[in-house]
């Protein structure tokens, strides 16, 4: 398998490095300059090994920082010729760089960007309006796996995939509850909640942490203990690139049978789809927790009437168990969609990974998984929680909106909730969608052009579509999933400080009364709000 060289070819000593920056900076004048040779020497000082942080540092002129940058970037709607680029950045292989880099960036007036996977629906992780550092932890993705003990030690830049991967290597009857794209990091993906195919049985990502290792604003390494305990549990759901740099978490894993059954079924209009999709949001939530039915929709040909569109209504399950009990569990509670033996494929739970990516093909061996090069996509998504099923006469005006110009990559895709989630207390983790929830909602479209007016025409459409739906989904707050980053629900001041009535336009929708408790915590651990960009959890200290 070819893999990404994240090194020049050519090791740069780091005088030559902070000369080569200090040319990238001349037209802006001696202050800056100055400023960024400085901000280099102050790595090589903190680092503790000049040599070692030297090859893990990106300048704009560096051979390789476009690459880099690139790499790990998954939506080309913050790659454009305006989109400000870091200033450096810092590929850390030790916790010392990034102390380094947090303590010379303080010094220097630079924001910081925290980059895993590359995931973050708005750039967050690799974006900002001002001067900035990016800390991508791509060389920072060790996973140990104690079978024995179902644990596992996963650095925050290893991806889902590596994850499953190594899970597998270990048992066959161990698992973890998360998403199912292979190419999201952990540090993201498990500090916003983290939802996959077992979560009505386990809970989340983030309900399985036991430990974690952070270095905080200060430079210090901390873990669990020493963190304290609002510290661990802000983290844990609530977004810790607000708090600091996680490097590591320390997971439970969790059983499952050796063998599971999958099966996914399509149904148009014309083979009563909207009774089904209509159907689908009583059964789904309240359905025995082994059992997990997403529900996808998108508009397809119509293979009834050529040149026309109808809607497809498909069904995608997993089971922790077999075929027969699958289809006597559906015939018993789901009638209505004609389950038989012949649609269930029994296999392994490492196969299940392999089978629920559209993108993976289907000999592909599972290597695969350890793969995290991957296309950047132009797209806009949003999030909704559903609390009562939404009428069939609503569904009907819904698919009139895939009829519309925009919706060539429409996608709209309902997740059950209930099982665990029921029971597990919304102040648990910052993670409040628990009980009463029957469904999460992610609404996403993509389009080829990376033109600003053809962007904003989607983007436009995509807020029609969300001002439709208000009326059918949760109220007071209108709640939103952060892992499905959406600034269109408002955003921070540039500045250091931003207002609570700002800031809760966005924080109550992702994390209602937790919120408060959130703002407390980031008071307290970065009062300057040091942290920070444009949907981070504010400090209210002006420190």
């Amino acid at each position: 398998m070819q893999k990404h060289k994240m090194k020049s070819n050519i090791p740069i000593p780091l005088l030559f490095l902070s000369i080569l920056f200090s040319f990238s900076w001349a037209a802006l004048g001696l202050t800056h300059q100055q400023q960024h040779h400085s901000f280099l020497q102050c790595l090589n000082r903190h680092s503790g090994d000049a040599n070692s942080i030297s090859t893990v540092i990106y300048t704009q002129t560096n051979s390789s920082f476009s690459s880099v940058l690139e790499f790990s970037l998954r939506n080309a709607r913050f790659s454009t010729p305006n989109t400000l680029k870091p200033l450096v950045i810092v590929t850390p292989s030790h916790v010392s760089h990034i102390q380094a880099t947090i303590n010379c960036s303080r010094t220097h007036g630079l924001q910081i960007r925290i980059r895993s996977g590359g995931h973050d629906y708005e750039g967050l992780s690799y974006v900002s309006q001002v001067p900035f550092v990016i800390i991508d932890l791509i060389n920072l993705r060790s996973i140990d796996v104690d079978a024995e003990n179902k644990t596992a030690w996963i650095q925050a830049g290893a991806t889902i995939g590596e994850l499953y991967y190594r899970i597998a290597e270990k048992s066959s009857t161990l698992a973890f509850p998360a998403g199912i794209c292979p190419t999201v990091g952990v540090g993201g993906h498990f500090s916003g909640g983290g939802y996959g195919m077992l979560m009505r049985k386990y809970g989340l990502a983030a309900d399985q942490i036991i430990d974690a290792q952070l270095v905080d604003v200060n430079g210090k390494f901390l873990d669990k203990n020493s963190m304290g305990e609002d510290l661990f549990w802000a983290i844990r759901g609530g977004g810790a690139a607000s708090f600091g740099v996680v490097v590591a978490w320390k997971v439970k894993l969790v059983p499952v049978p050796s063998t599971l059954t999958v099966f996914t079924v399509n149904r148009t209009l014309k083979e009563n789809g909207t009774m089904l999709v209509h159907k689908w949001q009583s059964v789904a939530p309240k359905i025995h927790e082994d059992l997990y039915i997403r529900l996808f929709l998108r508009a397809v040909n119509s293979s009834q009437q050529e040149g026309k569109r109808t809607i497809q209504a498909s069904f995608v399950s997993l089971y922790l168990g077999r075929a027969d009990e699958l289809v006597d569990l559906m015939q018993e509670s789901f009638p209505e969609l004609g389950i038989v033996k012949e649609d269930c494929i029994e296999m392994s739970w490492i196969q299940s990974i392999m089978y629920f990516p559209s993108d993976i093909p289907e000999d592909a061996p599972l290597e695969i998984l350890l793969n995290r090069t991957g296309s950047a996509g132009i797209f806009k998504g949003k999030s909704d929680y559903v609390t009562q099923t939404i009428p069939e006469t609503a569904l009907e005006g819904l698919w009139q909106r895939f009829y519309e110009d925009e919706t060539e990559s429409l996608e709209i895709l309902f997740s059950p909730y209930g099982g665990n989630m029921d029971d597990i207390p919304e102040t648990e983790t910052p993670y409040s969608h628990r009980a009463g929830i029957l469904f999460n909602i992610h609404y996403v479209v993509g389009w080829s052009e990376e033109d600003a007016s053809e962007s904003q025409r989607y983007i436009n459409f995509m807020r029609r579509l969300y001002r439709y739906m208000e009326p059918y989904v949760s109220k007071s707050p209108r709640r939103a999933y952060m892992n499905y980053r959406d600034l269109d629900l408002g955003t921070n001041n540039n500045g250091p400080y931003t207002s609570y009535k700002q800031a809760s336009k966005w924080g109550l929708p992702y994390f209602d009364k937790n919120f408060n408790r959130l703002i407390h915590v980031k008071t307290l651990v970065d009062p300057t709000n040091f942290f920070r960009h444009q949907q981070s959890i504010p400090s209210l200290s002006r420190g």
